[in-house]
């Protein structure tokens, strides 16, 4: 796979140790099993997958090359380049500025830009849309765009779709960029419908159930279904896509309901001429991530941190399935760890940034932590949160002896 070109302050020397030593000793990815570091007082326990994916290490050396490329220009973002605070921190201290907030509000009027103006296209790609009107401003699109090209292999999933007269139900979060921008590209030659989760899916079953329904649909998905979708005949046939940084496991139950949906209305003969069978749209970073984790659950732990965006969607989700076996904190930097007592963390239920107590493991054994982040977090964030832990377990051993140690072991 290419390697990028990216900031060395984002790189690790503890994290990118272990990285490439489990790549070593396992090239074809097939060994899910986490790393565990063992530091004598503590042992920490680390995802075999995380952190910066293919699409975000593009998206940043893109970014930076942009910078390089043009000193003394404008150089804007069309929202956040990825979900991660540390990241778009220093590009907005270099200079750049973001013409969206991540629901797609205006910050900056687009009409004020002229064609001498830098666009940068974040690795959620945009709408059909907004890439038109910033082409009729004479601005060159193409010339950095970091749309990740496991969200345009969707794209052209949705349009092959389309050609075979599929409506497309995405699976996603309507507010997300992404999921707007595969929205803005599917419904250009087809319906197009977004659900967010399985509750929102049974509705939309409801519906292809009951066609006549038509001002209720409108009522319920407000802002979620393409320009004139008709009931009556645009869910007699359909297909299922998603954003590339949902839950699979979800993903792949909506796409077997609907497939059921469809054979209960239509008869098992008839089901090609009704739902269309696809792939999962998953990215191979985001499968691989929560892949990983189901292997950390399964070796188990004390408690875990999971480091991200709290805006982050992939990092949400491996927050999810973490905290259905222990205590899980979300946070977004070794800044978040106030004190041995206490955390600020963020709460997905409440969706709110908490303070909370006693959040290291109270055992008398040497306890087991998990760390892990999501695909748009710096290594080198993941580093600082290990070395703020080990402040609160004197006497552990020396970090690169330990992984001196494991080299020996494995290799």
């Amino acid at each position: 796979m290419k390697s990028f070109d990216i900031p060395t302050f984002y790189r690790s020397s503890i994290i990118g140790r272990i990285k490439n030593l489990r790549k070593q000793t396992d090239p074809r990815k097939k060994d899910f099993t986490p790393t565990v570091l063992d530091l004598g007082t503590v042992r920490f326990l680390l995802a075999r997958h995380f952190g910066f994916c293919y699409g975000v290490e593009n998206a940043i050396e893109i970014s930076y090359r942009c910078l390089n490329e043009n000193p003394g220009k404008q150089i804007y973002l069309l929202s956040q380049m990825i979900h991660n605070p540390a990241v778009n921190a220093d590009l907005q201290d270099r200079g750049i500025r973001f013409l969206q907030d991540t629901y797609g509000n205006p910050l900056i009027d687009i009409d004020t830009l002229n064609e001498d103006d830098i666009v940068i296209v974040p690795a959620f790609g945009t709408t059909l849309e907004m890439e038109a009107k910033l082409k009729e401003k004479g601005i060159a699109v193409e010339a950095y765009n970091t749309t990740c090209p496991f969200v345009e292999k969707v794209w052209k999933r949705s349009s092959k779709l389309g050609s075979e007269d599929c409506t497309i139900i995405i699976h996603g979060k309507p507010k997300h960029e992404e999921t707007r921008a595969t929205f803005s590209h599917a419904s250009e030659n087809t319906p197009a419908v977004v659900v967010k989760d399985m509750q929102q899916s049974e509705r939309l079953a409801y519906f292809i159930q009951n066609p006549g329904k038509q001002n209720e649909f409108e009522a319920e998905f407000a802002g979620q279904f393409s320009e004139g979708f008709n009931l009556e005949k645009d869910l007699l046939k359909v297909g299922v896509v998603n954003q590339t940084t949902m839950l699979a496991s979800e993903t792949q139950a909506i796409a077997d309901y609907f497939k059921q949906v469809m054979t209960e209305k239509y008869g098992v003969e008839a089901i090609k001429q009704h739902f269309a069978d696809t792939r999962d749209t998953l990215c191979y970073a985001t499968n691989d991530n929560q892949q990983a984790t189901y292997g950390l659950l399964e070796f188990g732990a004390d408690t875990a941190f999971v480091v991200g965006g709290f805006n982050s969607s992939n990092t949400t989700h491996l927050v999810e399935l973490m905290e259905e076996q222990m205590p899980t904190w979300f946070i977004q930097s070794e800044e978040d760890i106030l004190s041995e007592e206490q955390i600020r963390h963020f709460d997905i239920h409440a969706k709110e940034v908490k303070e909370s107590n006693s959040y290291l493991p109270q055992t008398d054994e040497v306890p087991t932590i998990v760390v892990t982040s999501g695909a748009s977090c710096p290594d080198a964030v993941v580093d600082r949160v290990i070395q703020r832990i080990l402040t609160f377990y004197p006497g552990h051993k020396d970090v690169q002896s330990a992984i001196d140690h494991l080299e020996k072991e494995m290799v």
